[in-house]
């Protein structure tokens, strides 16, 4: 029964949400206000050759723009409060840089009783629509939002017709904007199910404590699940009316996921790596090299025009530090291994790791004279400490300029401490006699062990059962067959039987009236499915236990519940052949996949039987 309730369901969480969420609505309509006046403005300033005009019009403009940064500043405040914080980081802060969790999609409560007239979805479905909007951030969430998602299939197989207009709204608010939406296609519902599950395996994946090889290798099946959620979104749904489920922002989505499992995978080297070791410290920096690469890559992708406007002040400037970050510590890591970590025995193998090392070949000596030299190493070490410093206060003098990102101790720390363990390093192999110029060091080629995949959601993973099991098969029972009302016959036994014939399984299909017989008399009809007898529900009995029924008929009759299907466009919904059984367990493979009608059987009856159909 209501076990799926409380399972994965935080309802307490809703009330402060739901003020957060009232308040970000608010600021974005003030922020279009100003947005239309805005250009308005601007295009009476181009319009006008009037001086005085022009003065005026640009008093506005600055007013206006004044205006729109401090609802945008208000807006960023109220967006790192949704979901609780808007960075999440573990303790340790030598190696965990905070990363970027997603909040997830709000939405209204759904009426469905009215447009559905199904008592079966009044019973069963608003409680696991209204769990579903307060999902407890963990794998229980997760399992409670796949139950509703693959829910989803059946009530779109049973109630939405194609082609058809049931006229229900779902309604659903932007996740980063907060900006209403709403849509008559139940694809929007699943499409925002399908956003919130891969939000909540962002939650999951940035609240792993990454200081441990556990937690490392959490957060990267956290975050590379989240890659595959919103890239099956991206693939398989279009046309959605939120910003944040469009093309862009999915693709920029994705490439952020993809972003933080390789920055896991850094961090899992550094774990795992002996710390004074050659190779092992020219691996760790072209790890570093490749994190880079590819949060220079999300960076790109936020500036776009189509996405620029869209995504949070604070995220583009915490990717754009990182990868600023990522490159500093790349140098530095390069600088640890020239100056600390090269012996003589193995200057073969060291020289072969290190012709692939950089970007270009650096300026000087040749690579082998540089290994060997302590010298040429410690010039060479010297110049990329020199461009890791830079790259350190580079990503700090950025971070400072995001209010957001000032507050956040922890990120703070995380800068500081690499600036100073550099300008440590710099000075420990700095020498007071030292009077060449330090060179620019070349860029360390980007390269990694583990590349990130992108998992996509396992939908059979979570076994349901059909809420609507009642309503029969789902391969007859279904939104694409139209039906005609529901009729009761009486039906009496005659010298000759019923006269009629009957194939398939459930339901059990009257394949043949024979003319003048009792079941011609009594109105029944070639075509028509028997979903009762005597009130006992038959929409999913067997061929042999509707012939049992049949047979234990007494003299005064029985009454058979029919039905009759029209065409295959079109639907008029079953209502009234909802019976009191026990929901049967179905399990959903896919939402994809069909169910398969069973093949008609053949019985022994002490009747007439034509081919693979019996008659009485």
């Amino acid at each position: 029964g209501g076990g799926f309730i409380t399972q994965g369901c935080d309802p307490f969480a809703q009330t402060q949400r739901s003020k957060l969420q009232h308040r970000r609505a608010r600021i974005n309509q003030q922020i279009n206000k100003e947005m239309r006046m805005r250009a308005g403005a601007e295009n009476l300033f181009k319009a006008t050759s009037n001086h005085k005009v022009k003065e005026t019009v640009a008093l506005e403009l600055s007013y206006v723009n004044s205006n729109l940064q401090l609802l945008k500043e208000e807006l960023e405040e109220l967006n790192s409060c949704v979901d609780g914080i808007l960075f999440c980081s573990c303790a340790n802060v030598t190696s965990c840089v905070p990363m970027i969790p997603l909040g997830l999609k709000e939405t209204k409560e759904m009426d469905l009783m009215a447009p559905l007239k199904v008592t079966v979805c009044v019973t069963f479905f608003p409680p696991l629509s209204q769990a579903m909007r307060t999902p407890s951030r963990n794998e229980a969430g997760l399992e409670l939002l796949m139950e509703y998602y693959n829910q989803l299939y059946f009530l779109d197989n049973r109630f939405f017709p194609p082609n058809k207009n049931l006229g229900i709204f779902f309604h659903w608010y932007d996740s980063l904007t907060g900006v209403p939406s709403h849509q008559r296609a139940l694809a929007f519902e699943k499409g925002s199910v399908l956003f919130n599950i891969g939000a909540l395996h962002t939650q999951i994946g940035a609240r792993q404590d990454r200081t441990t090889l556990q937690g490392v290798d959490r957060a990267i099946d956290a975050f590379q699940k989240a890659a595959g959620a919103f890239n099956y979104l991206k693939e398989n749904f279009s046309n959605a009316p939120s910003l944040d489920m469009s093309t862009a922002s999915l693709n920029m989505l994705v490439r952020l996921m993809i972003a933080q499992v390789q920055e896991c995978v850094f961090e899992k080297v550094t774990l795992t790596s002996a710390q004074n070791d050659f190779f092992t410290q020219l691996q760790i920096a072209q790890e570093a090299a490749r994190v880079e690469e590819v949060y220079s890559l999300v960076h790109q992708t936020m500036t776009q025009a189509h996405v620029k406007d869209y995504v949070p002040f604070s995220w583009a400037t915490m990717v754009h530090v990182k990868s600023e970050h990522f490159k500093a510590l790349s140098h530095y890591y390069a600088a640890v291994a020239l100056c600390d970590s090269v012996s003589e025995a193995d200057f073969p193998e060291h020289e072969k790791a290190f012709v692939q090392f950089h970007v270009t070949m650096p300026e000087g000596p040749s690579l082998r004279l540089v290994l060997q030299d302590p010298e040429e190493r410690r010039k060479l070490g010297k110049a990329h400490l020199k461009k890791a410093i830079m790259r350190h206060e580079e990503a700090m003098r950025i971070h400072s300029l995001c209010k957001i990102l000032r507050k956040m101790d922890i990120l703070q720390e995380v800068l500081s401490f690499a600036h100073k363990r550099s300008l440590s390093k710099y000075s420990e192999i700095d020498h007071e006699e030292d009077f060449f110029e330090t060179g620019d060091a070349s860029d360390i080629h980007p390269k990694t062990n583990q590349r990130p995949e992108i998992k996509s959601p396992n939908f059979s993973q979570v076994k349901v059962t059909d809420i609507f099991h009642r309503l029969g098969p789902l391969s007859v029972f279904s939104a694409k067959n139209k039906w005609c009302p529901a009729r009761r016959v009486h039906l009496a036994r005659g010298e000759n039987g019923f006269g009629l014939t009957l194939r398939g399984d459930s339901p059990v299909l009257i394949a043949g009236v024979i003319p003048g017989g009792c079941a011609s008399e009594a109105g029944l009809k070639e075509g028509d499915y028997i979903v009762s007898v005597n009130s006992e529900d038959c929409k999913w009995s067997k061929h042999a236990e509707v012939v049992q029924l049949l047979k234990s008929v007494r003299e005064e009759g029985v009454d058979i519940g029919v039905v009759t299907l029209q065409s295959s466009s079109g639907q008029t919904v079953v209502i009234h052949l909802l019976a009191l059984s026990e929901p049967y367990a179905s399990t959903l493979l896919a939402w994809s996949k069909k169910s398969k009608r069973s093949k008609s059987s053949t019985y022994s009856l002490p009747f007439t039987t034509v081919g693979d159909e019996s008659m009485y």
